[in-house]
């Protein structure tokens, strides 16, 4: 059973929080975020420290609990350090460019696969099989280089695709000729 609800986060130098009602507002250097949490689970900011409490026992509020903390302590990370994750196209032909704010996968299809950068986050394509999503919000992150991945997930008979660069694809062996 986690306790990851009862932990106390620290606050580093430079991040303010605010809660207004059920939104909490976490500004810091890189920006600032605001997500709206359960009026059930009560937050208290102790000079540099938030703690997040729970009314009882129920398993939805153990769960509403610990999400909170992580959720809030994901908001400080991503205004303090940011968010980052790399992609890597594997295979013959697959390319990747980026034209102003516009993402183009060339990967096996006839056509190319366009994609629009989102509000908050910031694209470099350092070479032409790489890219590197950064930006403040753990979750707009994860789900946009899912978004992409999703494109052309990596196959396992010979690994071509869009992973992640520290997956690792299982691959398996192809038909045997008798």
């Amino acid at each position: 059973m986690s306790r990851i609800g009862y932990k106390v986060v620290e606050l580093p130098a430079g991040v303010e929080v605010s809660r207004d009602g059920d939104d909490v507002t976490v500004k810091g250097p890189k920006g600032s975020l605001t997500r709206t949490v359960s009026p059930v689970i009560s937050m208290t900011v102790e000079g540099n420290e938030v703690k997040f409490d729970r009314p009882d026992d129920n398993n939805k509020t153990r769960a509403l609990h610990g999400t909170t903390r992580a959720n809030f302590n994901n908001m400080v990370e991503g205004v303090t350090n940011g968010f980052s994750k790399t992609l890597k196209l594997v295979g013959v032909g697959y390319r990747v460019q980026l034209k102003g704010t516009k993402l183009i996968l060339a990967v096996g299809y006839s056509h190319p696969v366009e994609f629009e950068t989102p509000e908050g986050l910031t694209l470099e394509v350092p070479d032409n099989t790489t890219i590197k999503i950064n930006g403040i919000s753990k979750q707009a992150v994860g789900d946009f280089a899912a978004e992409v991945r999703a494109v052309r997930s990596p196959e396992p008979y010979k690994g071509k695709g869009i992973r992640y660069v520290d997956e690792y694809v299982r691959r398996k062996e192809g038909k045997t000729g008798k």
